[in-house]
């Protein structure tokens, strides 16, 4: 094995690896778009989130009345079960 061969499998060969890898890392954040920062302009309409798209309906209740039947749980924030 020639000195070059010996170069080339134990130095070139892992900067190599270690080329890509770096550009495979640094690549998302030159390419990515650019982030809203507070005090910026906000040009989108205003989305209201929710976990169930369904109990967005105005005739969905999830909660029920105290005092009415049907609701069976205890407890709260004074830890009363």
């Amino acid at each position: 094995m020639t000195i070059v061969e010996t170069v080339l499998v134990f130095a070139l060969i892992p900067l190599a690896i270690y080329g890509v890898i770096t550009l495979l890392t640094v690549r998302p954040k030159a390419t990515r778009i650019p982030r809203y920062r507070p005090g910026q302009e906000w040009g989108y309409a205003p989305v209201w989130w929710s976990a169930n798209p369904a109990g967005l309906s105005a005739d969905h209740h999830s909660v029920a009345e105290p005092g009415t039947a049907g609701s069976t749980a205890k407890g709260g924030a004074r830890g009363n079960w």
